[in-house]
């Protein structure tokens, strides 16, 4: 296969609302979190278990950052698709690094089930995904 791929696809749960920086030369971004669970079953204890993952998700189109500005609450259900992106910095004299998800797109799915805030979908309602899995798993 001649090239490459860099592309994520998640649906998750927005973990606070989203958050603007603005910078000097007039750019902004908006920075968020996502959470993404699966639940399985614990091989060893029989119990039903769930595991969250936390993405940094970062939105850098202008269009895009205001319609997530307005409309993304903490608890929100969205679906989005960007790439991964790494990026580096000096601390101390010790290189930093950090994974990012830029965002390119993102639809609106519902609230997360016993959230106050609205919906902001039309008829599509809660997302819940769940996904078994019986593999050997080393915990």
């Amino acid at each position: 296969m001649a090239g490459s791929v860099n592309k994520v696809i998640l649906v998750g749960n927005l973990g606070k609302d989203p958050e603007m920086k603005n910078f000097e030369n007039g750019g902004s971004l908006v920075n968020l979190s996502l959470a993404t669970s699966e639940t399985y079953k614990n091989q060893q204890t029989g119990e039903r278990e769930t595991k969250t993952e936390w993405h940094r998700l970062v939105i850098r189109r202008p269009q895009l950052s205001e319609i997530a500005m307005k409309y993304l609450k903490k608890g929100m259900s969205i679906f989005i698709e960007g790439k991964l992106v790494t990026r580096s910095w000096m601390k101390d004299n010790v290189t930093q690094y950090i994974t990012e998800i830029v965002v390119d797109d993102f639809t609106m799915l519902g609230s997360k089930a016993g959230s106050d805030h609205e919906s902001q979908s039309s008829d599509q309602g809660n997302v819940s995904i769940e996904v078994e899995k019986e593999a050997d798993l080393p915990f």
